[in-house]
């Protein structure tokens, strides 16, 4: 699970790296600003009673997705030279990961 804050921080930090001024006619601080509500105003339904989701993300959500691709691009650079310098194997799909490492 990505911690919400460090979520957010990631699409920043995507956002920054490919050097985006906008999306769709929205500033990066508004979309930084809208995911962090989004993340931070989880609701779910459970046996008749609503929770609020104070870790992660919503499962299933797009949000949480584009948030999971962009943690994992960043967290997987500092480890895939190490593992393929080793003779190990990485391989990704989405947020799962496979590595073998000798």
């Amino acid at each position: 699970m990505i911690p919400q804050t460090e979520g957010v921080l990631a699409i920043k930090k995507m956002l920054d790296y490919l050097e985006l001024k906008q999306i769709g006619g929205l500033k990066i601080e508004t979309i930084i600003r809208l995911s962090r509500f989004v993340m931070r105003n989880n609701y779910f339904l459970y046996e008749g009673q609503y929770y609020h989701q104070i870790r992660g993300g919503a499962m299933g959500s797009p949000l949480t997705l584009t948030i999971a691709n962009c943690y994992m691009f960043f967290f997987e650079r500092n480890i895939v030279k190490q593992i393929t310098n080793a003779g190990g194997l990485y391989l990704r799909y989405i947020d799962d990961m496979f590595i073998i490492i000798n």
